[in-house]
């Protein structure tokens, strides 16, 4: 068995949004690794340059596209500007807006915020590049989820709700787009140790330890590096007879 030709992304071009930092990142790093070139993404120029030099420096090719995507039409507009680029065959749906709050305190902008750039945009990505893959015959979104999209804390209800929003979306079009070997799944993490957990874990160590050993069955928080192989294999032939489904990496939940 040719492991390359299952897991081998060489030939390939893939856009990671939200590839600046955190599981964005690894995952651009994992894709740049297995041989394709990657389309990094931030919201500012130049914010995924030490993504781009690392995998440069490891012998992968990528380059960097900036685009807001909480404005109106920046997922198509994004999608644009990549397939300008050449063809995305794999897009990985990762950048999200996470504002935590009940709904009771939940602020209309806030709201509208997370709705835009968790969801509205990824409607948009959607609507552009899945004619583009169909056309093609060959296509692979990994739409980065939760395991909030499945068991919601209250503290996250917009975000949670964004996600299972998007899992659904992914679903229905992986069912329209499986004849054309148009693949899209969702990858859900647990608690990972990124940056957006970074004020949690410096300002009280020990209670995000302890919250970390009482999550899951692991007894600890996920690595964005540990995000990787599922995403390559999403990515991949490997997932050639799976669609509309969702992996969880939680640790144990």
């Amino acid at each position: 068995m040719n492991l390359e030709a299952i897991f081998g992304l060489k030939g390939r071009r893939a856009l990671v949004t939200g590839s600046s930092r955190g599981i964005g990142a690894a995952i651009a790093e994992g894709l740049a690794g297995a041989g394709a070139h990657v389309i990094l993404h931030g919201t500012k120029t130049d914010a995924a340059a030490a993504v781009q030099e690392r995998i440069v420096k490891n012998g992968g090719t990528a380059q960097e596209l900036a685009c807001d995507l909480s404005a109106p039409h920046a997922g198509r507009n994004l999608i644009e500007q990549a397939e300008a680029i050449g063809p995305v065959d794999i897009l990985v749906i990762n950048a999200s807006a996470q504002i935590n709050a009940t709904l009771a305190d939940l602020m209309p902008e806030d709201f509208a915020f997370q709705v835009a750039v968790n969801f509205g945009s990824t409607v948009d990505m959607l609507q552009t590049v899945l004619p583009h893959m169909a056309a093609r015959k060959w296509g692979r979104v990994v739409s980065i989820g939760s395991i909030n999209q499945l068991r919601p804390k209250g503290i996250v209800t917009a975000y949670a709700a964004t996600k299972a929003a998007q899992h659904n979306l992914i679903q229905s079009q992986a069912r329209d787009y499986a004849k054309d070997n148009v693949l899209l799944n969702t990858l859900a993490p647990g608690l990972i140790d990124t940056d957006r957990n970074a004020h949690r874990r410096d300002e009280d160590p020990e209670g995000w330890a302890e919250y970390a050993r009482t999550l899951n069955w692991m007894g600890r928080a996920g690595q964005p590096e540990e995000m990787v192989g599922a995403a390559i294999l999403l990515s991949s032939q490997a997932c050639s007879f799976m669609t509309g489904e969702s992996i969880f990496l939680t640790g144990g939940y």
